[in-house]
Formats: C-alpha cells, sequence, structure tokens
C-alpha cells in the first residue's frame, strides 16, 4: 500500500489573527448558490478563492459531529456536554437565507457520533448507539430513541464511539483504547508494553454491527479491524464501497529518551489517513508511523530503537499521513454538485488541533482538502481548505509569519474556535462545526 508522505517543514501553514464571526451581517457584493449572500469576513473563516461563507448558526455549545437529512437540509449537532439538559441541537434554515432560524434541543445523551441513514437519526453517547425516526427531515418532540448499541464501558480516555454507515446497512464504530501504548503503567516513562495486549481484546479498532437491529451488545458486532489506537474521523466512501478512517497517533514516544527527543515526539508518530478493509491490521500498540522514514517501526515500549520494524513491516500502512498531535476528528467524502469537479469525491478532514507538540510549534486548527483518484488512494497532498478557526496563529513558518514568536500561539486553551465535525448538505453545501463555541459554518462556491 503506498503511502503518501508529507515533509513537516514544507507543509506548515499559518493561521492569521482571527476574527469573532458575525452572523447576520451578510455582503451586498458577493452572491452565494441561490441568492444567499455569505458574512462579510466569511464568518472569520479563511478560504480558497472562489469560495464564501456564513454563521449557519452560533453558541450552541460544545458542538461534535453532525448530520443533515438529505431532503429537507435540517442540520443536527451532536454536544459533547448537555446544553440546558440537552444533546443534541436541530437546526433549520425556515426562510431561505442561508442561516438556521430554528433551533431545537433534544436528548439527555451526550457523545460524538451522527448519521442520518433510512428514514433515521442515529446518535452515539460514550456507551451507546441509538436512534430517532425522522417525520419530514425531524425529529418529533417527545420522541424516544430506539436503542441499537448499548452496556458499552465507559472509557477513562479515548472514550467517544464515532460511527459511519453503509448502504447496505452496516454500522461501523471506533473502539477507541482507553490506554496511550498499552504500557504496564500507562503514559509512565520507562513502563514496558503488556505482551500480549490484552486491550486489543475490546479495544482498539472498529467494530461492525446491524443499523436496523435493536439492542446489540458489542459481542453481537464484529471486530472489522484493528490495531487501531483511536479513530474520532470516519467515513464511508459511497464511490469506493469503501471504510476510511483517520487515526490518533500515540503520545509521549520522548518517555523512553535516547533517540526519542522531544523534538521526534513533536513529529513522531503520523497521524494516519487509513483505508479500512474487513481484517485489517494497522499495529497499534507495538508499531507507530514514521512518515520521513514511510514505515511502520517498533514503539520503545517493545523494544523499539526508532529504525527496528520486526513484526511492524508485514502491517498495514496508512494511504496518507500526517504530522503528529494534530488531532483528525472527522472525515467527510464530497458527493456534491455545487462545487468546482476536482471536488468531487475528494475527502475534507478536521483537524481539532494539538496540545502537546512542544518544544516546536501547535499544529492543526483547520479543515483540509485531499484530492482522490479512481484507485480510492489520494492523488495528490492535502491543501489547506478553510483555517483562521484558532484566532491565534497556529504556527511560523519563515518568510510568512515572522513575528510568529512574539505572538500568543495556538492551543486548546486559546484558541477562540476548533474545527470538529463536518457535513454536506443537499445543494452541496459543506457545513462545519466548532467545539468551543459551537459555531457552524456554511461553506458555498460562489456563482
Amino acid at each position: 500500500m503506498k503511502t503518501t508522505l508529507l515533509l513537516l517543514p514544507v507543509v506548515l501553514l499559518t493561521l492569521c489573527a482571527g476574527v469573532t464571526p458575525k452572523p447576520g451581517k451578510p455582503t451586498k457584493k458577493t452572491t452565494l448558490t441561490q441568492g444567499i449572500l455569505p458574512d462579510e469576513d466569511n464568518g472569520g473563516l479563511k478560504l480558497p478563492a472562489g469560495f464564501s461563507a456564513l454563521v449557519f448558526a452560533d453558541n450552541l455549545g460544545r458542538a461534535r459531529h453532525a448530520a443533515i437529512d438529505p431532503t429537507t437540509g435540517t442540520l443536527f449537532v451532536k454536544l459533547e456536554r448537555l446544553k440546558d439538559g440537552k444533546g443534541i441541537v436541530q437546526l433549520r434554515d425556515t426562510n431561505g437565507d442561508g442561516r438556521a432560524e430554528e433551533t431545537v434541543m433534544f436528548g439527555t445523551n451526550t457523545g460524538t457520533g451522527a448519521a442520518v441513514a433510512n428514514g433515521y437519526l442515529y446518535a452515539s453517547s460514550d456507551t451507546s448507539v441509538y436512534r430517532y425516526k425522522l417525520t419530514n427531515g425531524k425529529v418529533m418532540a417527545g420522541a424516544v430513541p430506539e436503542s441499537i448499541v448499548t452496556g458499552l464501558t465507559l472509557q477513562r480516555q479515548h472514550a467517544s464511539k464515532s460511527i459511519a454507515i453503509s448502504p447496505d446497512g452496516r454500522l461501523f464504530v471506533n473502539f477507541g483504547a482507553p490506554s496511550n501504548a498499552c504500557q504496564e503503567k500507562d503514559r509512565q516513562p520507562g513502563s514496558k508494553g503488556q505482551l500480549p495486549c490484552p486491550i486489543l481484546e475490546n479495544y482498539a479498532g472498529i467494530w461492525q454491527f446491524d443499523a436496523n437491529k435493536l439492542n446489540q451488545r458489542q459481542s453481537d458486532g464484529k471486530r472489522y479491524a484493528t490495531g487501531i489506537r483511536n479513530a474520532v474521523a470516519l467515513d464511508w466512501n459511497t464511490t469506493t464501497n469503501t471504510l476510511y478512517a483517520l487515526q490518533h497517533g500515540r503520545d509521549n514516544l520522548n518517555n523512553w529518551g535516547g533517540v526519542f527527543t522531544d523534538s521526534i515526539s513533536a513529529e513522531l508518530p503520523s497521524e494516519e489517513f487509513l483505508m479500512v478493509k474487513e481484517g485489517a491490521d494497522f499495529g497499534w500498540p507495538y508499531c507507530y508511523n514514521n512518515h520521513y522514514a514511510g514505515k511502520k517501526l517498533l514503539a520503545p515500549e517493545y523494544g523499539g530503537d526508532g529504525t527496528k520494524q520486526d513484526q511492524c513491516a508485514g502491517k498495514e500502512k496508512p494511504i496518507m499521513a500526517f504530522p503528529a498531535h494534530w488531532a483528525p476528528n472527522d472525515l467527510l467524502f464530497y458527493t456534491g454538485n455545487q462545487f468546482p469537479a476536482r471536488y468531487k469525491n475528494g475527502a475534507f478532514v478536521c483537524f481539532h488541533g494539538s496540545w502537546n507538540r512542544a518544544p516546536l510549534m501547535q499544529g492543526g486548527y483547520f479543515v483540509a482538502f485531499i484530492p482522490f483518484g479512481k484507485d480510492g488512494r489520494p492523488s495528490g497532498n492535502y491543501e489547506v481548505f478553510a483555517e483562521n478557526f484558532a484566532g491565534v496563529p497556529e504556527q511560523g513558518v519563515p518568510g510568512k509569519n515572522a513575528n510568529a514568536g512574539k505572538l500568543e500561539l495556538a492551543s486548546p486553551g486559546s484558541a477562540k474556535h476548533r474545527p470538529m465535525g463536518l457535513a454536506q448538505g443537499p445543494d452541496g453545501s459543506l457545513y462545519i462545526t466548532d467545539s468551543v463555541k459551537g459555531t457552524v459554518w456554511r461553506v458555498m462556491a460562489k456563482k
């Protein structure tokens, strides 16, 4: 499997000073699809030429993934924490101005996953997957959810149960590893890895269930793929009829010292874009990906020295690799016709942003676009599609941001917004959610 290598010094980009989104202030100079007017400042976003944006909704709370009814365009946003006692927001544009006038909150579960399929809204908490029947594209007042997967153990870390649904009714659920590297003592310097790793029995992979069967337990599903530390971003590619995911790479290589310096730990291991076939093994916790070497290497917890491959030579490789700790949190394959033809069937990825790239500058905090070829793999390097979420410089690039070192740098605590979720509207608009304030942007191509 071919791995696309991304050389970090070449691709690092700068987020300029942000502007707080100003919903309701459309420009009079440029129109979007169907005559909708964008915000004067594109809602604070920086976009490629030919695109504009507006703030569809704001101040929803800590938004996670989103899903759209393909007929009515109703947008559903999952919340990480309850707001006014509710965990899902239903948003509707009732007057055609491109913004949400109707906001309805329902449900009492927090969590991440959201999908619309076969007339149902599917959603997940950290311990379950459930669904609501849609009536005219909406969840009706007082609707009671049906339990699809239940009884999952609440994890201390990597608990979110991201979901994807295939057209033939298979439900895929991420079971993140409740561990960094399956050490005897988690995240402790010098603590060896457990061999074999017992976590792999019930975690660190993607499980498949029947999307139409009620009250399933984890034992009713099957492990579809393994060796995946945590895949918050999942999507089913209808063009290739294949599941894809992005993995959060492990932390703390520098706990082992020697060749595993702080700088190495800031850049490695890769965040991995995975083509997920049934039975695939991507190597966690025994292996990590080095995008400079184009190899999977043995983890130091299991005797790795920064060059050994051993068993890792046979593990599945990513189809694209990104710098460490950027936190890819959502994936969407674009199937609409509104954007230029080159975007068709390509992938959008939300990078939530790093917290642990010291002594280097933080990275992420943008939405990337990746062109895809007919073989179901990237046909070129990623491009920054939407940026300026953080509102402070993300990282410095010589010649582009010479004063970056003198300014406050992006981090989860200082970022004004962090891109989290993606959804595609019936007209081909791209919706982006934010996990800090709960802003939702609608990005559209200019006429």
